[in-house]
């Protein structure tokens, strides 16, 4: 007997383990406290080889995957799960390479070590590699051809993966399910609908995959008669069937079948608040919201993007504040959100807060971030700032091309995109649709016909992208800005598509700013047809008729738009001060709280001009009325009186911005270069079209626009 314990009493490696060790090892890394999980392993007297199997995993389950090759490496004794869990812990931490290193050199490998290689491969979106590695092993059960399954499904491969699901002599509920979603996803909802109810056992997944096939292709009412003799519904299968009815625009059902849900989870109130706010329905997702006990980063994130999405800028930006006052954490989505509020409002300094914290919270090196950033830049005005954001970058994607291009478009610097344009070609950067029409914008801005023509016609044939119906609007706006009127309206006519009501409104535009009145009216009846309810064509011809006198003529087009309950947008301004932003309508029906300071400055402003010789120009005053009013109408347009405000708030060598949501109309371009120039300001002036920077009585736009 002696003889046979003593070489037990002199191994140092111990087959006999302590299982509360081992489970209290396994519970310290599920709670991140390797430390813990470490004291715990090195009190063990006698480990086995589930201790050291233990103590690496933890280490791999924390992000430390040196320190758990250093422990493999020192492991007294190994066995085949100790192999597998290497593989699976650089698996893990998306060390793919080191995990086929180590499955190379395995010893010997079973159908775990296979499946759990492959696995790793599609995770990692190398499908390839994975299915060569799956056609090599040596056995295959239905878990390595569900994960194969998984992996053709994931790259849209369709086809294949029904040939192999076909093969398959075992398919379990996962593999079922992993099929049903494959087709459904190609659109093959009927082949799907067979194996459902082929199955001999489903399981929660499995109808909401059934549910959700349904409710993606736009078979809503079968989804919901699934849904309804569903046995067991989770938040999962509630979320499909809303999101089904949401993605159709019926938001009553999407509504109705929230509220009757017996318990609302955070995930499904925060689909309700996206679906609604795509639909428009910003009151009522704003309600979900408040109603919210408990909010979590996403319900502050869609909440923000459904003010953003819609056109409450002010609204997303004081819900951002309401937000971090309440210690929320910055999330990524939140901040690209409030990014794009920044750059629709052109508020420069709240940007500048943005920018930092995403420095703060390391997302500035994120491409995703770059292309917001470069807008937001561009849209303030700032474009120094905005290129060297572009130039931090290397290599660049399109959207960082494209950002940059339509930025010096939007700003009249159409040498400059050209050289962008071309400098991106040459680096085999291949443009698309958003290019051209980037580029194209460019040369119509700066009066570029002849290079805006070549680029046109290089388009299908050089640069393989089909024009459409964008690029001819582009085109038509490059012929008509230039006078090129008939030439425009020959390419109306010649376009292998119907004129849409960007095209019209681009030779509308045209033909207002070239007293065409022959073509106007043509241009005015096509808009009148195609959107009868935009005031756009209106204001417009009525602009030329009073121009000519034509007053019956303007009271007609008034009373066809009273009739027709056609209103028209009002002008509006705004400029931020103090971290904030002002807003100003044309006229005084809303007046600003400082509105008597900003008239006694339009007063002396007045005066300056009148004496520096500028004449009021009544032409782009619409109403029959007097010359005198017609000045007082002018001097009380909203980008005046931003302008004005401007001037009394902030500092001397401080740009005045000012952004208006139309374009900015004639006179005042002419009043602002002069304003400009007397104070010896720099006024940078972003109207519906694109950026007027005045400096010293000039406007870089050449008074082309």
């Amino acid at each position: 007997m002696r003889h046979y314990l003593l070489p037990l009493q002199c191994r140092k490696y111990c087959s006999s383990v302590p299982l509360s060790a081992n489970a209290q090892i396994a519970q310290c890394a599920r709670l991140g406290q390797i430390m813990e999980a470490r004291r715990t392993f090195d009190g063990i007297p006698c480990k086995s080889i589930v201790s050291w199997n233990s103590i690496v995993a933890a280490y791999f389950q924390n992000s430390q995957p040196n320190e758990a090759q250093k422990l493999f490496d020192q492991m007294p004794e190994r066995n085949l799960v100790s192999w597998n869990g290497l593989i699976s812990g650089y698996i893990r931490n998306g060390m793919i390479e080191e995990a086929r290193n180590v499955f190379d050199k395995m010893p010997e490998k079973n159908v775990v070590s296979w499946t759990t290689m492959v696995r790793g491969y599609v995770k990692e979106g190398l499908v390839s590699e994975a299915e060569t590695l799956f056609w090599q092993m040596p056995e295959k059960n239905v878990v390595s051809e569900t994960v194969m399954l998984g992996g053709l499904i994931q790259e849209g491969r369709v086809e294949e993966a029904w040939r192999l699901y076909s093969a398959m002599t075992v398919k379990d509920v996962v593999a079922r399910t992993s099929m049903i979603r494959g087709l459904c996803e190609a659109g093959r909802v009927d082949e799907a609908r067979g194996i459902f109810d082929d199955m001999p056992r489903r399981n929660v997944f499995s109808w909401t995959s059934m549910i959700s096939g349904y409710a993606h292709n736009g078979k809503v009412d079968i989804a919901r008669k699934l849904f309804e003799v569903m046995p067991q519904k989770n938040e999962v299968s509630w979320t499909a069937m809303l999101m089904g009815y949401i993605y159709s625009g019926r938001l009553e059902e999407a509504s109705q079948l929230f509220d009757a849900m017996p318990i609302k989870p955070i995930s499904v109130c925060n689909t309700m608040i996206v679906g609604l706010s795509q639909n428009g329905e910003v009151k009522r997702a704003r309600r979900i919201f408040d109603s919210m006990m408990e909010k979590d980063d996403a319900t502050w994130s869609a909440m923000i993007k459904a003010y953003e999405r819609n056109g409450f800028d002010l609204k997303a930006l004081d819900l951002f504040g309401v937000m971090q006052t309440q210690g929320m954490s910055l999330n990524f989505a939140s901040l690209i959100s409030v990014l794009t509020v920044c750059a629709n409002l052109a508020s420069l300094e709240y940007g500048r807060q943005i920018h930092a914290q995403l420095l703060r919270c390391s997302f500035d090196s994120d491409v995703y971030v770059s292309s917001p950033l470069i807008t937001m830049y561009m849209k303030c005005g700032q474009l120094v700032r905005a290129k060297k954001v572009f130039e931090r970058f290397s290599p660049k994607d399109l959207v960082m091309w494209n950002s940059m291009i339509t930025g010096y478009a939007q700003h009249g610097l159409g040498q400059e995109a050209l050289q962008l344009f071309h400098e991106m070609c040459s680096l085999g950067v291949a443009p698309d649709d958003v290019t051209f029409i980037g580029v194209l914008s460019a040369c119509s801005y700066t009066g570029k016909v002849k290079e805006g023509k070549e680029i046109f016609e290089a388009m299908e044939s050089k640069y393989q992208v089909e024009p459409k119906i964008g690029h001819y609007a582009c085109m038509v706006d490059l012929l008509g800005r230039a006078a090129r009127l008939s030439e425009a309206m020959d390419l109306i006519n010649n376009m292998p598509v119907e004129a849409d009501a960007i095209v019209w409104g681009s030779l509308m535009g045209a033909c207002t700013k070239h007293m065409n009145l022959d073509l106007a009216e043509i241009a005015a009846k096509k808009l009148l047809k195609l959107e009868p309810q935009n005031s756009g064509p209106f204001v417009l011809l009525s602009n030329i008729f009073a121009s000519k006198g034509k007053w019956g003529d303007v009271a007609k087009l008034r009373k066809d738009m009273r009739s027709g309950k056609v209103k028209k947008s009002p002008g509006c301004s705004w400029i931020e001060v103090e971290k904030r932003v002002h807003m100003f309508t044309g006229g005084e029906s809303t007046p600003h709280p400082e509105h008597q300071l900003i008239v006694k400055m339009l007063e002396k402003l007045g005066a300056a001009l009148g004496e520096a010789g500028y004449m009021p120009d009544g032409s782009f005053v619409l109403h029959d009325v007097d010359e005198e009013d017609k000045v007082r109408s002018l001097v009380h347009h909203s980008e005046r009186m931003a302008v004005a405000y401007g001037l009394l708030k902030l500092p001397e060598g401080t740009p005045i911005r000012v952004m208006k949501n139309l374009r900015v109309c004639g006179d005042c371009h002419s009043a602002i270069k002069l304003i400009a120039k007397l104070t010896g300001r720099e006024i940078i002036l972003r109207d519906a079209n694109r950026f007027h920077h005045f400096r010293d009585g000039i406007c870089s736009c050449g008074d082309y626009w």
